[in-house]
């Protein structure tokens, strides 16, 4: 930053479906990992603030779950959690999938859209480029500025970087004039022990069925900062049904074990130093309705109140 650009700061909503590549983008957009990134949907739970330095504008990112027909009560607090990201933002951007095109569900965002309050500029950007041609993104692109008048049309591939400067360059110069909100060297405003537990349920759901991640959550219930400059932290994972806890262990503990290899290696990467990482399984058949487990994932329990 120099003396004759002025500083820019402010927050910048990711909204979308589910899997529309919102994770991959801030991790893209921020350099480091600091959201989930799986195959599977409905992964991101809370909304989680990645920060970006570009030229003379720090970029807080704020990465919302996706947003879908809700039909359970943590359902409806991640898609109130969305929209609050999006109601409280200096700019949106809007992810469509280019080889999906214009869904039900894309749809439907965009007719919410029309309901804040028109102040805030709203970005297209279509991802995944690089899985159709050229004459159809230039079609979905037609399509999508005829159903909103977005303030600008970016497209990229969040996961191998096309496309991703132009959208950077556009961000820094149109959010607002004023000074940093956050230290220069940091780059996520969750705690550590949330990071820490998003990065376990990360691995838990790349290696299991279906429906079981869905059915669990992770908890950091201690956290030990040692004289060697290492940490020792202890996790517990909830599951809702007595047959999951069998199926999150493995034979022999081989599950859950693989799970703590792979978590505490991107700990220690993300963290710089060793970590500790010690994990416990419980079965809690009804934390989907208690309002401490929503306050540790960062979710608001009377958000989810139908």
């Amino acid at each position: 930053m120099t003396e004759d650009t002025p500083a820019r700061a402010g927050f910048v909503a990711l909204i979308g479906e589910p899997n529309a590549g919102k994770s991959t983008l801030l991790n893209q957009m921020v350099g480091a990992k600091v959201s989930i990134v799986t195959h599977k949907v409905q992964t991101t739970r809370a909304r989680i603030r990645g920060i970006a330095i570009h030229e003379a504008a720090q970029i807080v990112f704020v990465d919302t779950p996706g947003i879908f027909r809700p039909r359970r009560r943590l359902d409806r607090s991640m898609v109130a959690a969305a929209w609050g990201g999006a109601s409280d933002a200096d700019i949106i951007l809007l992810l469509i999938e280019a080889h999906r095109g214009l869904t039900d569900g894309a749809k439907a965002i965009i007719q919410s859209l029309k309901g804040l309050d028109g102040k805030t500029p709203v970005a297209l950007v279509i991802n995944k480029i690089d899985r159709v041609k050229a004459e159809t993104l230039l079609a979905l692109s037609a399509e999508l500025n005829a159903a909103h008048p977005f303030a600008s049309t970016f497209m990229i591939s969040a996961e191998k970087g096309y496309g991703c400067d132009q959208l950077r360059d556009w961000l820094a110069g149109t959010l607002p004039q004023g000074p940093w909100l956050y230290p220069e060297d940091q780059i996520a405003d969750l705690p550590m022990r949330m990071i820490a537990a998003d990065i376990t349920r990360e691995k838990l759901t790349l290696r299991l069925h279906e429906e079981i991640p869905y059915q669990l959550t992770v908890e950091t219930e201690a956290w030990e900062e040692r004289k060697d400059g290492s940490a020792k932290v202890d996790q517990i994972v909830y599951v809702s049904r007595p047959g999951h806890k069998g199926i999150v262990l493995g034979k022999g503990g081989e599950t859950i074990k693989a799970v703590g290899q792979a978590a505490r290696a991107e700990l220690e990467e993300f963290m710089g130093r060793r970590v500790h990482l010690f994990l416990q399984v419980k079965v809690r058949e009804n934390w989907l309705d208690e309002a401490e487990r929503y306050t540790e994932i960062g979710l608001d329990f009377r958000d989810g109140d139908a």
